[in-house]
């Protein structure tokens, strides 16, 4: 029987994992946490995201948790429209999952295949000509015929394997939050849920988890929203963070402020938005009879605009996986390494360019940042969109 080891059980970690041991694999997923904590938040799921889980057998699952998110246009703070609300196809419009109904999901699909163990610390990474890769965590060493590395932006291992990739700031900070039904705002029937208002350095999205009063496959239903603001973190409590973002966003148009008003110091999430700087200048490393991969942000961390990170981490796990099943593992892996890094680097540069726009401060660029986004955000948002309808598992 062949053997793995996935350092990370995030989401990418455990849905390959999972698709492993279907396939037969010997699996041990290894977590540094003491416990598998998903953030209370939730995660939006382009068509390609989507199309990598029904390739990994979670399509079931997804389809009683999803709610599709229709384009909600893009506005300014004083509310008139930066690009109006469009009609999309069903083919290219994303779905938001609440992260803990995911991660349900996927730790179902690990089924008994794979031996978790938390609380482990990788610390080094063994590969050679000679013999078979290996991780240890300073006391125990582990090895298998293939080495996953799942863990994350600051991955130790992809640190080991490629160095030239370095983990630099993209300039801004974002909270997340999930407003319960039962503390949700009632909106006005002419307000949308869902949205998008860009100010100067300044983005506030939201999407609608459900309906209210009713939840689908979930328990966790409510109003989804992601602020991000340009500059670093804040060290403030919580309790102080969310009394920055109402002034911040004071006067933006509904439902802004009241979603801000309705959400609960204890909601809310921060996160410093980091990237990969360059891009690792490999995704597979062969060692003896196997070898390493990165998968998800240990391969291609990026700004999250384009809402890919977990898409990609899917598309990695669906593609890896389906590799394995048709071709002897250094075959596998040198197709994964070969189809993998072009696809990241597309993503990755449209990710950026977006970034760039919603960056935008300053008076005159701001003017015409305004003039020109009814041109320049359809476009890059369309040529996002394509990329991500397009893409289908290897066969």
């Amino acid at each position: 029987m062949r053997s793995a080891v996935v350092v990370g059980a995030g989401i990418g970690g455990l849905a390959v994992a999972g698709a492993l041991a279907r396939s037969g694999w010997q699996v041990t997923l290894l977590e540094r946490a003491d416990r598998i904590r998903p953030e209370p938040t939730a995660v939006v799921l382009w068509p390609n995201g989507v199309r990598a889980l029904r390739a990994l057998g979670l399509g079931a699952g997804l389809e009683a948790i999803a709610t599709p998110v229709p384009d909600g246009g893009i506005r300014r703070p004083d509310g008139h429209w930066l690009v109006q609300p469009r009609p999309t196809p069903a083919d290219r419009m994303p779905v938001v999952v609440h992260r803990e109904d995911l991660h349900d999901a996927l730790i179902a699909g690990l089924g008994d295949g794979v031996e978790l163990r938390t609380g482990v610390t990788v610390r080094t990474i063994r590969t050679g000509a000679g013999a078979r890769p290996a991780v240890g965590d300073g006391r125990h060493t582990l090895e298998a015929d293939l080495v996953v590395a799942a863990d994350g932006t600051d991955s130790e291992l992809r640190r080991q394997l490629a160095p030239e990739a370095g983990v630099v700031s993209s300039g801004c900070a974002a909270w997340r939050a999930v407003i319960p039904w039962y503390r949700a705002p009632q909106l006005r029937d002419e307000v949308p849920v869902g949205g998008e208002t860009l100010g100067a350095g300044y983005r506030f999205v939201s999407a609608s988890l459900g309906e209210r009063g009713s939840s689908g496959g979930s328990s966790r239903g409510g109003i989804y929203w992601v602020a991000t603001a340009a500059g670093a973190p804040r060290p403030e409590p919580p309790e102080t963070q969310l009394a920055l973002l109402r002034r911040w966003y004071a006067g933006w148009p509904s439902p802004v402020t009241e979603l801000l008003d309705a959400t609960d110091p204890a909601d809310l999430v921060q996160q410093e938005i980091r990237e990969l700087r360059p891009l690792p200048r490999a995704y597979a490393y062969p060692s003896g009879p196997g070898g390493v991969v990165l998968l998800g942000d240990a391969a291609h961390a990026m700004p999250p605009h384009l809402g890919q990170g977990a898409c990609l981490a899917f598309e990695d796990a669906a593609t890896l996986a389906t590799l394995l099943r048709e071709s002897r593992l250094p075959d596998a892996l040198a197709a994964y390494d070969r189809t993998r890094r072009p696809r990241a680097a597309s993503v990755v540069r449209q990710a950026r360019r977006m970034s760039a726009v919603l960056r935008t401060r300053g008076r005159l660029a701001l003017r015409a940042r305004d003039a020109a986004l009814g041109t320049i955000s359809p476009r890059l948002l369309s040529t996002a969109a394509t990329t991500a309808a397009a893409w289908r598992p290897p066969s």
